[in-house]
Order: structure tokens, then C-alpha cells, then sequence
């Protein structure tokens, strides 16, 4: 379904949008019918799945680095202590955190496609090369590849994020959506369970890093094959599914990189940073569950669940399906328009946000229950899948043609949040086995939680932007000086 423009949001002769091809109500193609948008959509998911892959692979084979075992005789155990494998394991996010706006822009300026292909090739490279790292450069130049690895993987997100708002109909917006960004789920899933298995194989370790490696590296050479900027530049995609996808299309335009992002209404926008704050919110509720929950778990009950490959797959299983689920009936709800999609938006939102906060409230106080905290951490990243609902394709919403910018700008600073959640519970959890400090870590991860979904519910909207195309930008740029004038 098409979405209203907001005042200065139309286009003139001079600047052609997407969304003034013919309507998809001609009978000509439809939603439910299979076509080359579902095949981008699904290169997309890989894509993320392995961004994931050699993003946690180290995160499982380091334990096998770093101790003797009958399966690593072949292999050395790296000489790192848990000060230096912190380090190492958080220097991805110091990479990851430097490149996200720019890559948003380039994205938009050039395509997607020649981003995603080289940016996972050289990951893939990098990846490939980690046990060469590790045992002949040593500590420096093992956080030196994942620093690499990090800024490499800062352009998955932003760069994923523009494809979809090229390829995913607003029918079909919160499926193919949901489907995609799933992939970091999928991803996260396989590597812990692929490995924990190669890891304890006869090819030790550095097999990790080969096959996730070369995973990667295959990838993008289907990817520069089969992929697509958008649905004008692919050259086997039926005219009808073409017009059907274009005309769906709010307010995208076809001459993108003829434009300047602009930047004083991005920075000024209060929606923009309402989904920022939302999105920080997010980052430290989600990464406190699925960092420091297991810590407790162990700490109170004697429950390792890092060692048990059901409960640790668990939580990611759980967020897997429900957000096909949260997906299927976002769709269904706003394609029979039962709500506003700002309505849509913030319901799933707080689904997504106040949902975790309400079970880690339940967690500070469930005492030595062990059954009902497995329960309620599973149930807590469960509903947290129905962020890619809310804010999480809200800059899909605000600006089609800078959604790439957009997801840069909040993904790289809310990943500040991502780095500083553990590293608060670090600073208060002194004893483990301390309820009361325990409490201290979830309650505030809970309010954060809280206030994260409230400045979205008051501030934050779905409608398209103003200065999303050229004439919108004119009008807002030229009012203020207008307006002394009109007298």
C-alpha cells in the first residue's frame, strides 16, 4: 500500500520518483507471487547470516586458542589471559563503530551491491588469514584483524538497509524486512553450533576461520553475479514485478546520488532522534540479556549454559521464529490498514522493548527460581524479535532515499551502548552470586528499556520526511529566510 506524502514530498519534471509508476492494483502482479525481489531478499539474509558467522566465530574457537586439548595438539594455545581476550573480542566493535555513516552515504551515492561484495570478500579474507594472525603476529595483530573485521561489517548494516528500500514492496515491507536482518539470528545459531565442532576436530582452531572464511568469499562471488542495486537495474526481472515493487515505493527516487544529504534537517529531525534514543535503548537491554545472563545463571543456579548447546541456541532460536511470526502479522494488519503504521510502529516497538523490560523486572525478583529465569530470558528475547517491526525499519520510513545515512548514524552511535552495557554490569557485579547487584544490572537495564520506548512512542512517526527528496529539502531550507520577507 502506498504511503501519504507530507507536504514538499512530490516530485517535479525534473526530479522522477519511483512511486509514479503504475499502481499494483492493475491486476498484474501481486504479493503473494514469487519473483526476483525474494531472491535479492534472500542474498541479503545470507549476506547478514555471514557477516554473524565471522563475527561470533571467534567468540566460540577462542576457548580452543587459548587451552591445550588432545584435538589442538597440532596447534599452539596462544598465551592470552582473560584481560587480553576481552580485549581482542571487544575490538570488533571499535571497528564496527568507525565506518557505519560513511558507508551509509557511499551506499546511496554508488549502490549497495559493489559495498556488500567487497566488504565480505575482504572479510572473508581477513577471516581466512585470523590463525596466521594469531600465531606468528601475536596479540597485536590478532585486535588489529578484528578491528579490520569491525569496520568491514560496518557497512552490512546500512548498506542492507538501503537494498531493502529499494527492493522491499511496503506490502511486503516487514516479511522481507524481518527475513533479512533475521540472518544475524541464523548466522549466530549455525556458527555456535558449526564452531564448537570444528573447533574439537582433528583440523583444530584454524578450521573455524577457514570455512567461515571461505563461506564468505563465495558469497560474494555469487552475490556480484545474481545481486542488484534496485529493480531498475536488474536486467531479468519481469516488467510487471518491476512496476509492481516501483510503485509501492514512498517517495524514492531514482536520481539519489544527484542530490546532497541534507544534513541540517537530518540532525535536527525529532523522529530521527527519537529512533536514535530508541535504538540505544535497545542495544543495552538486548546486549545486558545475552551477555550477562549467562553469568548469572551460572553465578546463581550452577547452570552452565554456554556448555549446553539447547539452552545457549535457545534464545536465539526463540527470537528467530517470532520475528517471522511478529512479521506475518505486521503485514496482514497493515496491509488491511486496521492501524496507522505510526500506530504499527510503536505497538511493536514497546512489544519489542517494554516486553524484555517487564521480564527482567521478573527476573531481578525471581529469587532462586531457576526454571522461571531461563523462562524469562527466553521469553525476553523472544519478544525483543519484534524490533525489526518498530524502530529497527523506521529509517526506512522517515527517509527512503537516505536510509543508508540513517542506519549509519544510529547504528554506529548506538553501538556506544552495546560496548558500555557489560562494562557497567562488570563495574556493579562484584559478587556473582549477589542477588542484590544482580538487581541493580537488570533493573536498569529495564529502565533503559522503558525510557527508550517512550521517547519513541512520543516523538517517533512513520511519515515519510520532508527533506527525503530534492523539493522537500528546498522548501525547509528556504523558509527560515522566507519568512522575514512575507510581510
Amino acid at each position: 500500500m502506498c504511503e501519504r506524502r507530507g507536504r514538499g514530498q512530490e516530485s517535479d519534471e525534473h526530479e522522477p520518483l519511483l512511486d509514479q509508476s503504475p499502481s499494483p492494483g492493475d491486476g498484474s502482479f501481486s504479493d503473494s507471487q514469487f519473483g526476483v525481489r525474494h531472491v535479492q531478499c534472500f542474498m541479503a539474509f545470507l549476506g547478514i547470516a555471514i557477516a554473524y558467522c565471522l563475527r561470533v566465530n571467534l567468540s566460540v574457537a577462542i576457548v580452543s586458542m587459548t587451552q591445550n586439548s588432545s584435538s589442538s595438539a597440532d596447534f599452539p594455545a596462544l598465551p592470552w589471559d582473560e584481560s587480553m581476550k576481552g580485549t581482542i573480542l571487544s575490538s570488533f566493535f571499535w571497528g564496527y563503530c568507525l565506518l557505519q555513516i560513511p558507508a551509509g552515504q557511499l551506499a546511496e551515492k554508488i549502490g549497495p551491491k559493489f559495498l556488500l561484495v567487497a566488504v565480505v570478500f575482504f572479510g572473508g579474507i581477513v577471516t581466512v588469514l585470523t590463525p596466521f594472525a594469531a600465531i606468528h603476529g601475536g596479540f597485536y595483530w590478532m585486535v588489529f584483524s578484528r578491528i579490520l573485521q569491525g569496520a568491514a561489517q560496518g557497512f552490512c548494516y546500512p548498506c542492507s538497509n538501503f537494498l531493502l528500500s529499494k527492493w522491499a514492496p511496503t506490502p511486503e515491507r516487514g516479511r522481507l524486512f524481518t527475513w533479512v536482518f533475521n540472518g544475524g539470528q541464523f548466522g549466530t545459531l549455525v556458527t555456535m553450533a558449526m564452531a564448537g565442532v570444528l573447533a574439537d576436530s582433528r583440523w583444530g582452531w584454524p578450521s573455524v576461520f577457514y570455512v567461515t572464511g571461505s563461506i564468505a568469499i563465495l558469497w560474494a562471488l555469487a552475490y556480484s553475479y545474481v545481486g542488484a542495486n534496485s529493480p531498475l537495474e536488474h536486467t531479468s526481472i519481469s516488467e510487471a514485478e518491476r512496476k509492481y515493487i516501483i510503485s509501492t515505493l514512498p517517495s524514492v527516487s531514482s536520481e539519489r546520488k544527484a542530490f546532497k544529504t541534507p544534513w541540517r534537517s537530518i540532525v535536527t529531525s525529532g523522529p530521527l532522534w527519537a529512533l536514535l534514543i530508541s535504538h540505544c535503548g535497545q542495544n543495552w537491554g538486548f546486549w545486558t540479556l545475552l551477555t550477562q545472563i549467562p553469568s548469572y545463571v551460572n553465578a546463581v543456579f550452577g547452570v552452565n549454559i554456554k556448555k549446553s548447546g539447547f539452552l545457549s541456541a535457545l534464545p536465539y532460536a526463540s527470537s528467530f521464529i517470532m520475528g517471522f511470526v511478529f512479521s506475518a502479522i505486521g503485514d496482514r494488519l497493515n496491509n488491511r490498514q486496521v492501524l496507522t503504521r505510526t500506530a504499527s510502529k510503536k505497538i511493536w516497538n514497546s512489544i519489542a522493548l517494554w516486553g524484555p523490560a517487564v521480564a527482567l523486572c521478573m527476573l531481578a525478583f525471581a529469587g532462586n527460581y531457576e526454571v522461571l529465569a531461563l523462562s524469562l530470558l527466553v521469553v525476553a528475547v523472544a519478544l525483543n524479535s519484534a524490533v525489526n517491526l518498530g524502530y529497527l525499519s523506521n529509517h526506512l520510513d522517515l527517509s527512503p532515499n537516505f536510509a543508508g545515512t540513517l542506519m549509519g548514524i544510529t547504528n554506529g552511535l548506538s553501538n556506544i551502548t552495546s560496548i558500555s552495557a557489560p562494562l557497567f554490569a562488570g563495574f556493579v557485579v562484584k559478587d556473582p552470586r549477589s542477588l542484590l547487584q544482580w538487581q541493580i544490572v537488570f533493573l536498569t537495564s529495564a529502565g533503559i528499556f522503558f525510557v527508550g520506548n517512550l521517547v519513541f512512542i512520543i516523538f517517533g512517526t512513520a511519515e515519510v520526511q520532508p527533506w527525503n527528496s530534492p523539493r522537500g529539502q528546498r522548501e525547509s531550507e528556504s523558509e527560515p529566510e522566507a519568512s522575514p520577507r512575507s510581510e
